[in-house]
C-alpha cells in the first residue's frame, strides 16, 4: 500500500493532517508515518476510520492505494 496516496488524497479533499486525524480519531503521528511510507501496513480498523472522515468508501480508499 502507498501511504502516498493517502496524503493525496487527504490533500484533494482539502483537508490537513490535524483535521484528517481530529475527524477520525486517528493520531496525527500515525497519519503521518503511513503517508510517509514508514507505516506500511495500518489496519483495517485505521483505515475504515480514514475512509469515513475523507467521505469516501473503504473501497474506494483501498483501491486508490493500490493504484
Amino acid at each position: 500500500m502507498d501511504g502516498k496516496r493517502i496524503r493525496s488524497l487527504r490533500k484533494e479533499r482539502g483537508m490537513t493532517l490535524n483535521q484528517l486525524s481530529e475527524y477520525s480519531g486517528v493520531s496525527k503521528s500515525y497519519i503521518s508515518y503511513v503517508e510517509r511510507g514508514l507505516q506500511k501496513n495500518p489496519s483495517i480498523e485505521i483505515l475504515s476510520k480514514l475512509s469515513k472522515a475523507m467521505d469516501i468508501t473503504f473501497i474506494e480508499l483501498i483501491k486508490h492505494m493500490e493504484k
